[in-house]
């Protein structure tokens, strides 16, 4: 009887975003926010948000008043910021909470304000090239003018102006200039409309390492804190080990198909295990030859098809019993691949693979 195993497991390591937090603080003096979305891009929201907070992160960023609440529950202190609102804004729940609130329409901000609810921070999210949320240049003006309308009327006050940086990973500060004097024109024009002088931020990860005149008031680190760089310009910490157990192993005769269509033919005779996790978990169906996996210190390739399920190792001359572990990915080095690893295997970007993880697949903290 094969023996009982556990499922596959991607363990969150807190003390890799640590060091990834102090990291960043050594490329710039302004303000870390650690922005944890997408269930802290796979890692567990909290948990990396405790781990940045505590490596010195200011505050904290979400996409919804939701999520942002979850971390006031779970303690967290320090000033959140939301700015996607994909259920829209709920005024009261967010000044409650003491949560701050973005607004990139003059639509959205008219919203906000005609809300019964109590003062409301806001930061001005004003579109510096990237055509993807924040109010357009040219509605700037119309959008301080309602700022300024709610502020008399104590609906809102206006804390930060932010934008974003269309092409910082490409880590050349050329790129960003167009975007950064965006970012000056439209704080010049809420401090002449009488609404103080607000925080400013702009950069991401790449920006916050490549381009120090992206910094301005604070800097959000979102793929950073999980050792992801999209400019590919600085060695980052990976944060999380993904890992499975051989299920079943069986020995192979060389010229065997393995999988849908057949698509692998065993060249000579080998072993063939299997681990339980596939497309449905997170693993990219499209596969370059190259993908594998490290058991006992060797990497060994991911052949056939990706199921929905599992995926099939070819182990060679070597025989592992049910129940031996496979790192999928982790920050190991050697043998073990990288989230980068993978990302180059199925052809995108890191953040696809962390955040691509199935909910079937455990959870723990190192």
């Amino acid at each position: 009887m094969e023996a009982a195993v556990n499922g596959p497991t991607l363990q969150t390591l807190p003390e890799a975003v640590t060091a990834n937090v102090a990291g960043i603080r050594a490329w710039t003096r302004s303000t870390i926010m650690a922005v944890v979305k997408a269930d802290g891009y796979g890692h567990g929201a909290v948990t990396v948000a405790k781990a940045a907070v505590a490596a010195g992160a200011g505050w904290l960023g979400t996409t919804s008043v939701a999520e942002a609440c979850a971390l006031r529950a779970a303690g967290s202190v320090v000033p959140i910021l939301t700015w996607l609102h994909p259920s829209g804004i709920d005024a009261e729940a967010a000044a409650a909470a003491g949560v701050d609130v973005a607004v990139g329409s003059v639509d959205e901000l008219g919203g906000l304000i005609a809300q019964a609810a109590p003062t409301v921070r806001v930061h001005l999210h004003v579109d510096t090239g990237m055509s993807r949320g924040g109010c357009p240049h040219g509605q700037w003006d119309e959008l301080i003018g309602i700022a300024q309308r709610g502020h008399r009327a104590r609906r809102v006050r206006v804390v930060g102006v932010m934008g974003h940086l269309p092409l910082a990973d490409r880590a050349d500060p050329e790129a960003n200039a167009a975007a950064v004097r965006d970012m000056h024109e439209a704080l010049k024009a809420v401090r002449a409309a009488g609404l103080g002088s607000p925080l400013a931020h702009l950069a991401a990860t790449s920006g916050t390492v490549t381009d120090p005149a992206t910094h301005l008031g604070m800097v959000r680190v979102g793929a950073g804190l999980v050792g992801i760089d999209p400019s590919g310009t600085v060695e980052m910490h990976g944060a999380s080990r993904l890992t499975a157990p051989i299920v079943h192993t069986t020995a192979a005769p060389a010229r065997t198909p393995v999988g849908y269509d057949g698509t692998y033919v065993t060249y000579r005779a080998t072993h063939l295990s299997i681990l339980p996790i596939g497309y449905a978990d997170g693993i990219p169906r499209e596969l370059s030859p190259r993908a594998g996996v490290e058991i006992r210190g060797c990497r060994f390739p991911v052949v056939g098809r990706v199921s929905m399920d599992q995926i099939v190792i070819d182990t060679g001359a070597r025989y592992f019993p049910v129940g031996t572990s496979a790192t999928v990915f982790g920050p190991d080095g050697g043998a073990t691949p990288t989230v980068q690893d993978w990302a180059r295997w199925a052809g995108t970007i890191p953040h696809t693979i962390v955040t691509g993880i199935g909910p079937r697949v455990r959870r723990s903290i190192a």
